[in-house]
């Protein structure tokens, strides 16, 4: 099976990689490297017009993973046109192709687009309604893979972290070694999401398509097993960085109000999502939250012994 993955330099991409490269042909894109040699890469700037369909012509992938996005937040109210390209544009550019060519479709999405004013844990037909532009250019990325019919699955999830790249846990653990006073919000509540956690889901999913022939597309929410706050969380992070020796002593950590840290785009307050439907369709139960932390930990630690 030829494969194309893009976003692969990313979280997502990283711990995608290891899993991809078993099942095929994998030719794996992104405007940088990934930390780990790959022998089919092509650095591909996929805002480059044309240069996506020549490739993906040329290698004629059945299969399509979409780990790329832009995930810059606050800047994204600002700069509207990239982020629409890179989750909208992009989405509607692979779902054509593998529309017209029988491919499946694997994409990302977020918790970003609901609202955040529910109660419960958020169900894939509830009604998405964005407060952000991020938000709303994941939702038309969303729309965009519905619309076009091809065969597609895509996962919604929230909060991803991992050992690398730009995360909460890595900014958490840099500020305590700096030996800082923290302020964290405690008012937005959602499910930290381990990034291989999020890539073994996708790797079920593949297997599915792949081995039982299963069709069923659509959007399914797959994150951690705990609903907590960002406080809450970096309490966590904190007690097993301690536990495992990466911090000398955890951080004095006062809870505070999301208004104290005034945010170009604003985030839900409620971010919690409903794993049902990916459980029944998969047979897939959530990640523990704790093990997953304490196994990025470790990671770290071994990194920064190296």
């Amino acid at each position: 099976m030829n494969i194309l993955l893009t976003g692969a330099a990313g979280q997502l991409g990283n711990e995608l990689l290891p899993l991809l490269l078993p099942r095929g042909n994998l030719t794996a894109t992104d405007r940088n490297r990934p930390s780990s040699p790959i022998e089919n890469w092509v650095e591909l700037d996929i805002n480059h017009g044309g240069k996506l369909e020549k490739l993906l012509n040329r290698i004629q992938p059945a299969l399509i993973v979409n780990a790329a996005a832009y995930t810059a937040v606050d800047q994204a109210e600002t700069d509207v046109e990239t982020a629409f390209h890179v989750n909208a544009e992009l989405p509607l550019r692979l779902a054509t192709w593998a529309k017209n060519n029988d491919a499946r479709l694997l994409h990302y999405s977020t918790d970003y687009v609901f609202d955040g004013s529910a109660t419960r844990p958020y169900l894939e037909t509830d009604q998405p309604n964005p407060q952000s532009v991020y938000g709303e250019s994941k939702l038309a990325g969303e729309r965009a893979l519905e619309d076009s019919a091809c065969k597609h699955v895509i996962l919604r999830t929230s909060w991803v972290y991992s050992s690398h790249g730009k995360n909460f846990v890595l900014s958490m653990l840099d500020l305590a070694q700096k030996g800082l006073s923290l302020k964290v919000v405690d008012d937005q509540r959602g499910c930290p999401t381990s990034a291989r956690n999020l890539a073994l889901v996708s790797n079920a999913v593949i297997t599915a398509w792949q081995d039982t022939g299963f069709d069923g597309g659509g959007v399914y929410h797959c994150c951690d097993d705990l609903a907590l706050s960002w406080y809450d969380f970096a309490v966590m992070i904190f007690d097993h960085a301690f536990e495992a020796g990466i911090l000398d002593r955890i951080p004095d950590i006062k809870p505070v109000p999301g208004s104290e840290f005034p945010q170009a785009a604003e985030r839900p307050k409620w971010s919690v999502l409903d794993n049902s439907r990916l459980s029944k369709a998969f047979n897939i139960q959530p990640a523990s939250l704790e093990d997953s932390l304490r196994a990025v930990i470790d990671e770290i630690k071994a990194r920064a012994k190296r």
